[in-house]
């Protein structure tokens, strides 16, 4: 007999509960959230109350790696994108050393010039508002040129923290 995909969730979802804590999953929850969710929200997610859902937000909250921001009278939370920013740079500062970023740095500007020879326009923005709906290989070329842009800049972070961090061990 084939079983549900509903079935499967439920499965998945009993796992996750079986092999981590609440705190676990509540991490993770908030891990995943650009916007912002209510304790409520994240407490369905993580599949845990919502009183637990509150008291591991604030904990995540206090330690710096989730913020909040209001909705009316709901608070919501959502990871802190600047402690994931620098922990990006600073796994980018220890994995590679300078000179692989210098050549990384180089490639990813030779990209972002090749999307704005190709399209004739400065930035990812530009290009949107000249894409109709349709064009696939355009609206691949955009998320591309975004992704390299964005790496760009963290790239380009790492290597000015590490300049810093030399000019501070001086």
């Amino acid at each position: 007999m084939t079983e549900t995909w509903e079935d499967v969730n439920e499965q998945v979802k009993a796992d996750w509960k079986k092999e981590t804590t609440p705190f676990e999953r509540v991490y993770e929850i908030v891990e995943q959230t650009h916007d912002g969710l209510s304790a409520s929200e994240i407490a369905d997610r993580a599949l845990v109350s919502e009183p637990t859902a509150r008291r591991h937000c604030k904990t995540l909250v206090n330690t710096g790696f989730a913020e909040t921001e209001q909705d009316g009278q709901t608070t919501l939370y959502k990871r802190n994108s600047d402690r994931i920013l620098m922990s990006r740079i600073r796994e980018l500062r220890e994995e590679v050393d300078r000179p692989e970023l210098l050549d990384s740095i180089q490639e990813m500007k030779t990209e972002i010039r090749r999307y704005e020879d190709r399209y004739d326009v400065v930035s990812p923005e530009d290009l949107a508002q000249l894409l109709d709906a349709d064009e696939t290989e355009g609206w691949d070329d955009l998320t591309a040129w975004r992704t390299t842009r964005q790496n760009l800049a963290v790239a380009q972070a790492a290597l000015a923290y590490d300049e810093a961090s030399h000019q501070f061990a001086v």
